[in-house]
Formats: structure tokens, C-alpha cells, sequence
């Protein structure tokens, strides 16, 4: 028996107005896993999403909440597996891969495997999603460290242990850069596999919007950095208001030096508020970064309570 045969493996499919694909979308991955459970995760679509879908022979359930995060929060709360295969349910991604990704995590005990996006169609994937995507790994890997080599790829493998250890606080398609901080926060071991991505078949539209989610990526990405590397975000803060209130004090010490006066007292007001707010601000960081490495032990040991893939 495989490995694959032995596993509870769960194919997740978030959907949204994809009559056009998910039908062809189930098909692949049923037949690339046979012995998988496909679960389809409607989010409200006006077309004929879910009756094609049951047709194609996915268990079809219902997320009235809008947003790819919350689709995402659903399936991981609801679906019971070892191994939980998550993707688009646009026919992009491509199913034939999913028994080398399910193979990699099980075969080397993963926590998640990402499938990256190889493509050389245009249409498929446009060169400001690439760009944007470049930028967006790029600060990441600058934040964090360490990082993917696509971050927002929606093709992802995950161990029972990932999905329920991951509080998904996101709302929408921000929902991938969490899942890649999560994973990062809590060192898990990760992998890529490069992975061909296609264009949507005729009739299916596109539901990003590159500047709009682009900006709800960059807030989400600030906001893990403010609330897991405090010291690194309050400390750059106050190193900026320090350095500006040194600048700006040295001519008042050159001319106290000088005369024994201060002419300009507002202005030593102002260096002396800005120094006791740069110096609030690193203790700020320090005291957050206690809270910080005492809630990161709580997931990690809580992470830890389910057992790895294949034990």
C-alpha cells in the first residue's frame, strides 16, 4: 500500500463564480487522487458553482462569509484529514502534480509543501502579478528572514498538524501571505515544487484585482511585522525620532557651547519630546517582544501536540 492509499488526504477547493472550472478542476484532482475526498467551499457564487460541482462528484458545502480567508478559516476548522490539499477551484493549478507534492510531505514528514507557479503563458500569469509577487516575497524575505519563493500561491500541501494549528485571521486573498508567516513564525519544515500553472478555461474571470489586493497584502504583511518583530518595527521607529532629534540638537549645543544661551527653546522642547518618544518607543518593542516569544512558545508547544504526517 502507498503511502497516499494510507493517508486521509482531503482536497479543499475554494470557490466563488466558478462554474466555467470547477468541474474540470474536480475531475483532475480526482483523477490524480483517487482516493481523496474533494470538498468544494462555495462562497456565495451566483452562477451554477455548486450544481456542477456535486455533479463532478465533490462534496459541496457552503461559506456565507465573503473572503478567500474565511472560505480557508471554514475548511481547516471543519475537515478532518492527514493530509489537506489546498487549491483554486479555476483549473490553473495543476491536479497531475498533486501526488509528487502529497509524496514530498509525507515522504520527508513536511508540514507544508508549496506548489510554486511555473508558467509561460501571459494570459495565465500577468507580469504585474509577477511583479507585485517578486516585491511582495522580497520584503517578506527581508522581515522575516527566510522565505518562498512564492508566497502567494494558492497550490499548497498541508500536515494535519499545520491546518490545526493555524488561527487563519485573515478575511481575504491575504490569506496565503499568513499561512506563509505562520509557517515561517513557528520554523516548520516546508518545501517547493515547481509546479506548471495555466490559463482559466473560456468563461471563467479572474477575481483579483492587482492593486487592491497588492494593498491588502502590504497592510497584512505590516501587520505581522508590527506584531511579530516589535523590537525591529518600534525600534526602527525610535532610531528614526532619535537620530532627527540629535540632528536637530547639535546646532543648539554648538551655540550653547558658544554663548551659554539657548535662543531657540522651542526647538529644545521638541528634541527633548522627541527623545523620550524614541526612547518609549524601544521600550515599547522590548516589552512587546516578551508577549511576542511567549505566545509564539504557546503555539508552537500546541502545534507540537499533533503528531507529524505518517506517525
Amino acid at each position: 500500500m502507498s503511502d497516499e492509499q494510507a493517508l486521509r488526504i482531503a482536497v479543499l477547493l475554494p470557490c466563488y463564480n466558478e462554474e466555467a472550472a470547477i468541474g474540470q478542476t474536480v475531475a483532475g484532482f480526482r483523477a490524480a487522487l483517487p482516493g481523496a475526498r474533494i470538498y468544494v467551499y462555495d462562497n456565495n457564487s451566483t452562477d451554477r458553482t455548486r450544481e456542477v460541482a456535486a455533479a463532478a462528484g465533490a462534496i459541496v458545502r457552503t461559506e456565507r462569509m465573503q473572503g478567500k480567508g474565511h472560505v480557508v478559516r471554514r475548511m481547516f476548522a471543519d475537515i478532518e484529514a492527514d493530509v489537506y490539499v489546498m487549491a483554486d477551484g479555476d483549473a490553473t493549478y495543476d491536479a497531475a502534480a498533486a501526488p509528487v507534492l502529497v509524496q514530498r510531505l509525507a515522504g520527508e514528514q513536511l508540514d507544508m509543501v508549496v506548489g510554486s507557479r511555473r508558467s509561460e503563458e501571459q494570459a495565465a500569469y500577468r507580469r504585474g502579478h509577477r511583479f507585485g509577487n517578486r516585491m511582495l516575497t522580497g520584503i517578506l524575505a527581508r522581515i522575516f528572514g527566510r522565505t518562498f519563493s512564492d508566497i502567494l500561491s494558492g497550490y499548497r500541501v498541508f500536515s494535519r498538524r499545520f491546518v490545526k494549528s493555524f488561527p487563519a485571521l485573515s478575511r481575504g486573498f491575504e490569506i496565503e501571505t499568513e499561512i506563509s508567516v505562520h509557517a515561517l513564525e513557528l520554523a516548520m519544515p516546508v518545501a517547493e515544487v515547481e509546479t506548471a500553472y495555466g490559463a482559466r478555461p473560456e468563461g471563467s474571470e479572474s477575481k483579483l484585482s492587482t492593486y487592491r489586493d497588492g494593498w491588502r497584502i502590504m497592510r497584512t504583511i505590516g501587520h505581522l511585522f508590527r506584531i511579530e518583530r516589535p523590537v525591529l518595527f518600534y525600534g526602527s521607529f525610535g532610531l528614526a525620532l532619535a537620530v532627527t532629534a540629535v540632528v536637530l540638537a547639535i546646532p543648539l549645543a554648538i551655540t550653547y557651547a558658544e554663548t551659554g544661551l539657548v535662543p531657540r527653546f522651542p526647538t529644545a522642547v521638541l528634541v527633548t519630546g522627541m527623545m523620550i518618544v524614541a526612547a518609549l518607543s524601544f521600550m515599547t518593542g522590548l516589552i512587546l517582544d516578551t508577549v511576542v516569544r511567549g505566545r509564539r512558545e504557546v503555539r508552537r508547544l500546541h502545534y507540537l501536540s499533533f503528531p507529524a504526517v505518517g506517525e
